[in-house]
C-alpha cells in the first residue's frame, strides 16, 4: 500500500524573506533523496510568470520549484495567480487561464469561492507525491486579510497542513518579526506553526544564540535552523520585481545593456542570462534617470500594462533618449510589451488594460498593435532569421501586431509561422517570445549583433548547479530528517 503524501507549508513574516528560494532548495534536496516532491502555492501575485506544459501560466517561482523537483510545471502548482495591472486592479488567472480582472476590494469577496478550486488542485498534486511543499504569500501576520484567506493560515487550516514560519535577519528586526507574528495570530492559527527558520544570516551564529533563545521563549515555537546567506541566490530567476532593487546594475562587463524599469515590468527573468554574461553590464534604468548615452543595447522588456507604461516612458523622457540612442547607431530590442511599444500605435478598443482608446507608440518600427481579449500561451521553438540560431521559449501575450516591418521577422517557429519585426537597417528588433536568451546559441547570436563577446556560460546547466548547491547549503543548516518528521 503506498505511503500517504505528507505536506508542509512555509509562511513568512513578510514578503521577500526567502520563502520561494527555501522551498526550491528543499525541493531539490528531497528530490536528491529519491522522494517524489511537488511544489504548491495556493495564491500568488506576480507579473513574472511561466508557461506550463499543460498550457497555462503560473508564477515563475513555482516553475523554478518544479524544475528543482525535476518534474514539469503544472497549473495545479499555482492555481490562483494575480497579475497587477494599471488602474483596473489585477488580472485573475485561475488554473492557468485568465478569468477576468478585479480590484483589491472586489478580490476579497472572490476568495471564498476560489478555495474549492485551490483545494482540488492541492489534492491533485498529493495524489502523485511523497511530499508537497507549500509556499505562503506575503505575511502570515496580515490579520486584516485573514477573513476568507486562501494564501496563508486560511489555506493551512483548510488543508490541515503544519506551518514553518520564516523570518529574514538581513532586513533587520527578525526577533520582532517572529515574536510579533506570534502575538497577532489567532491562537488556532498559531497552533499550526511547528517551528521557525531564520534566513540570510551573516556572521558568527554564536552571537545570535541569545536572540534565538528569546524568540523560542516568547513565541513558544522551536527553532528549526539559522540559514546562512546564500550568495548565489541572485543567479536564479526571481519572482517579485522587488528583487530588481538588489540587481540594479551588474558591473564588470565593458558592454552596456540598458533596461528602462517599466512600472508594470513583466517576465523580467528574460534578462537573467544576460546578467551572467561576463562581457555585459546590465543596467536597470530607474524612473527619473536617463538612458545612458554609452549604452550599446537598449531592451524594452515585457509589460503587464503596455499603454500605461508607454505614457510613463514619455513622462520619464526615455522616448527622447531612445531616439538619440538610435541616431548614434545604437541597437534596440523589444520583448512582448516592449515590442508593442516600439510601433506607431497601440489600440485597446475593448478596454483590456483600462479605458478603451489608443496611444501613439514610439515609432521605431513600422507596425501597429491591437490588444485583444484572447491570450496566447504556448511554448515555442525554432530558429532566428539572423544567423539561423536555434531557440526555445514561450509566448505569453494579448494583442496582435501587424505592419510592413513584420515582413522582416526575427524568428521562424518550428511549425513555419514567423514572429517579430525588424527595422529596415536592422538596428531595431522585436519579438513576442520570452526566454530566448536562456538558449546559449540564441544568446550568442544576440551578443554578436551588438558587438559583445559571448562567454562559455551554459545557462541551463548553471541553474541546475545553483539549485544543487542551494540544496547542500540548506541541508547544512536545517535538520532535514527532523523537518520531514514535522510534515503530515
Amino acid at each position: 500500500m503506498p505511503t500517504p503524501c505528507r505536506t508542509l507549508m512555509f509562511q513568512g513574516t513578510g514578503s521577500d524573506v526567502g520563502k520561494s528560494l527555501i522551498v526550491a532548495g528543499l525541493c531539490r534536496a528531497l528530490s536528491n533523496r529519491g522522494m517524489r516532491v511537488r511544489p504548491f502555492k495556493p495564491q500568488n501575485m506576480s507579473n513574472n510568470a511561466a508557461v506550463t506544459a499543460d498550457g497555462g501560466e503560473i508564477g515563475r517561482a513555482q516553475a523554478l520549484q518544479a524544475r528543482a523537483c525535476r518534474v514539469p510545471a503544472s497549473v495545479h502548482m499555482n492555481p490562483v495567480l494575480l497579475k497587477p495591472q494599471s488602474d483596473i486592479g489585477a488580472q485573475v488567472v485561475v488554473r492557468g487561464q485568465v478569468t477576468g480582472n478585479a480590484t483589491a476590494r472586489d478580490y476579497q469577496s472572490m476568495k471564498a469561492a476560489l478555495l474549492p478550486t485551490i483545494l482540488a488542485s492541492f489534492k491533485h498534486l498529493t495524489a502523485d507525491a511523497d511530499i508537497v511543499l507549500i509556499e505562503g504569500a506575503g505575511s502570515a501576520a496580515e490579520i486584516n486579510l485573514r477573513d476568507n484567506d486562501i494564501a496563508n493560515m486560511g489555506f493551512a487550516r483548510a488543508a490541515g497542513t503544519p506551518v514553518i514560519l520564516i523570518g529574514d535577519i538581513d532586513r533587520g528586526g527578525v526577533i520582532a518579526q517572529i515574536v510579533g507574528t506570534r502575538a497577532v495570530l489567532d491562537p488556532a492559527d498559531a497552533a499550526l506553526v511547528s517551528g521557525f527558520l531564520i534566513n540570510r544570516f551573516r556572521g558568527d551564529p554564536a552571537l545570535f544564540r541569545s536572540g534565538m533563545d528569546f524568540i523560542v521563549e516568547r513565541s513558544g515555537w522551536p527553532s528549526l535552523g539559522l540559514i546562512r546567506y546564500f550568495r548565489d541566490a541572485g543567479r536564479l530567476p526571481a519572482e517579485d520585481a522587488v528583487a530588481l532593487d538588489r540587481r540594479q546594475t551588474q558591473s564588470g562587463g565593458t558592454v552596456t545593456v540598458a533596461v528602462p524599469r517599466l512600472a508594470h515590468i513583466a517576465n523580467f527573468d528574460d534578462l537573467d542570462p544576460l546578467r551572467l554574461e561576463p562581457s555585459l553590464r546590465v543596467a536597470m534604468i530607474e524612473p527619473g534617470q536617463p538612458i545612458p548615452g554609452d549604452a550599446d543595447l537598449v531592451i524594452l522588456p515585457g509589460s503587464k500594462a503596455t499603454i500605461a507604461d508607454l505614457e510613463d516612458f514619455r513622462r520619464n523622457g526615455w522616448d527622447i533618449d531612445l531616439r538619440a540612442h538610435v541616431r548614434r547607431g545604437g541597437r534596440v530590442l523589444g520583448i512582448c510589451g516592449g515590442f508593442q511599444m516600439l510601433g506607431h500605435l497601440v489600440a485597446d478598443p475593448d478596454g483590456i488594460e483600462g479605458h478603451p482608446g489608443s496611444t501613439p507608440g514610439l515609432g521605431l518600427l513600422d507596425v501597429h498593435t491591437i490588444l485583444t481579449k484572447a491570450k496566447t500561451l504556448q511554448e515555442v521553438s525554432g530558429t532566428s532569421f539572423a544567423g539561423e540560431a536555434p531557440f526555445r521559449g514561450y509566448e505569453m501575450h494579448i494583442g496582435r501586431t501587424e505592419g510592413p516591418d513584420c515582413q522582416r521577422p526575427m524568428l521562424r517557429f518550428a511549425d513555419g509561422r514567423t514572429d517579430g519585426a525588424m527595422s529596415a537597417d536592422g538596428r531595431v528588433r522585436a519579438t513576442y517570445v520570452h526566454g530566448l536568451f536562456a538558449d546559449d546559441a540564441q544568446r550568442a547570436a544576440l551578443l554578436s549583433w551588438f558587438g559583445a563577446p559571448s562567454g562559455a556560460l551554459s545557462y541551463e546547466a548553471e541553474i541546475d548547479r545553483v539549485l544543487d548547491e542551494l540544496a547542500v547549503h540548506l541541508a547544512h543548516d536545517i535538520d532535514l530528517d527532523h523537518l520531514l518528521s514535522l510534515a503530515r
